[in-house]
């Protein structure tokens, strides 16, 4: 076994290695792959946190959106190399082990489910709002005790947990039922979408986008809160990230070299467009200052519009479709769980799969807990901020390990080569930084948090039992 400046290296041709009741079927085509991409990236982050970005940076959240894009972009690009390199389940922690070394890839594989479980508890708080909205315009009405946790005056978010659970219960029946499934939900949200703007983009208006940016470009505290365009791109980051998730699904894929890049790079690339229309047409409609009030603000926006029954039906699409993120993202968490107690990380019995659908149905159900508990008692910003805390430190990660591997090993045989890996790296590196600087000082905090105990845990458990460290 190899081994690093920073502990022992996975082998990089590790793909094949495991014990058939510990190994993945492959079972997904390039179809199912970009479906996965797009279910993942569009969702939340344009249903629901189109708000959240315009109370942030006013009309300038489409600039912020921008920013956040071409950081997503330069990643995509490592990603799709990385991926196709290396086609083995795990994305960012697993190039890392076999890149960079152990512990790195501990606190990397410790970010990603922080990334994946809080992605998760985020969409399950935002179709929980989507619910809501669409029943009480139906004249049905919840008891509110049951419809936030404690911060919003209630005592659990039930619609969130339940969601988190039907969706782990899905997951459970088999990985190529469950993207099947998906790929239905990915055609009635573009549908929802086009829709969307069909309507929004006739009432548009270039006053709604004066004074354009109100808050200025950096981040800084404005008024008891985090605002700027940066502030904005920080969060709305969260609306394009998933594409990692088709990475993650490298081991199950039926042709990895072809099918990793046209799933990463194509789902990238549709969502930015998509997610460009969706902001002008929002934005246009309607002033950002009450648009930042809205919980579901395209549903507003319509609403504004005198069109309740497409508001009624962008609600509807967004309670069949946002599920699809969840469904993914979980799926993501899922896989870094398996393959971190395949590596003996994490306990081995977590890795074992059903016989029957090949999927690890003990650590899928673990996951749908965790992340109905979170998505029970916790804020949808806080959520969101914290879980783009752990992406930017996977990506930062992937464009480290695409240079090294550029340089360490150039003769590899590479299905798919990054154009300019040199600056595309930089930027990835940079961009993720700078973004990760411009969250509040008290979400940083926790991630640091977060990552002190993921290496309390590694140096009391993991390191001792790592079926690498034993070779």
């Amino acid at each position: 076994m190899a081994r690093g400046i920073l502990g022992p290296l996975k082998p990089l041709d590790s793909a094949g290695q495991h014990d058939s009741d510990r190994a993945l079927r492959k079972t997904l085509s390039w179809p199912h792959l970009i479906a996965l991409g797009i279910g993942a990236i569009v969702g939340t982050g344009i249903y629901t946190l189109t708000g959240v970005g315009a109370d942030r940076a006013g009309p300038a959240v489409i600039l912020s959106f921008a920013i956040a894009g071409a950081v997503c972009a330069c990643a995509a690009l490592a990603y799709a190399e990385m991926a196709t390199l290396i086609p083995t389940a795990g994305s960012a922690y697993t190039y890392s082990y076999s890149v960079i070394g152990e512990t790195v890839a501990w606190i990397v594989g410790w970010s990603l489910i922080l990334e994946y479980s809080l992605a998760c508890s985020t969409v399950a708080v935002g179709w929980s709002a989507y619910l809501v909205g669409w029943m009480q315009a139906a004249g049905i009405h919840l008891p509110a005790m049951l419809l936030s946790g404690p911060h919003g005056g209630g005592i659990i978010n039930l619609p969130a947990v339940l969601v988190a659970l039907g969706i782990a219960g899905m997951l459970v029946a088999g990985t190529r039922e469950s993207a099947t499934f998906n790929i239905i939900l990915v055609v009635v949200k573009m549908t929802a979408l086009a829709l969307f703007v069909a309507l929004a983009l006739p009432a548009f208006s270039g006053g709604n986008f004066e004074p354009f940016m109100p808050y200025g470009f950096g981040s800084e505290v404005q008024g008891g809160a985090t605002r700027g365009v940066m502030a904005a791109a920080a969060i709305v980051f969260f609306a394009f990230y998933g594409f990692d998730a088709v990475a993650t699904s490298a081991e199950e894929a039926k042709n990895p070299g072809r099918d990793l890049t046209i799933g990463i790079i194509g789902s990238m690339a549709a969502c930015t467009i998509i997610y460009m229309g969706v902001a002008v047409a929002a934005i246009g409609a309607v002033s950002y200052i009450d648009l930042g009030k809205s919980a579901e603000p395209l549903a507003f926006v319509l609403r504004s519009l005198n069109h309740p029954a497409a508001a009624w039906a962008i609600g509807l699409a967004a309670l069949i479709a946002l599920p699809s993120v969840i469904l993914v993202m979980m799926y993501g968490q899922s896989r870094i769980f398996f393959v971190m107690s395949r590596d003996g990380l994490l306990p081995r019995a977590l890795s074992r799969v059903s016989a029957k659908t090949g999927s690890p149905t003990t650590v899928t159900m673990v996951t749908g807990v965790f992340i109905a508990a979170v998505a029970g008692f916790f804020r949808l910003d806080e959520i969101a901020e914290l879980a783009n805390a752990g992406t930017l430190l996977a990506f930062i990660a992937v464009a480290a390990c695409m240079m090294i591997l550029r340089r360490r090993a150039p003769e590899m045989k590479r299905m798919f080569r990054c154009p300019a890996p040199y600056v595309v790296g930089t930027l990835a590196i940079l961009g993720c930084i700078y973004l990760l600087v411009s969250l509040p000082t008290h979400t940083l905090v926790r991630f640091v948090a977060w990552n002190v105990l993921g290496v309390i845990l590694y140096l009391a458990y993991g390191r001792s039992r790592s079926l690498a460290g034993r070779r």
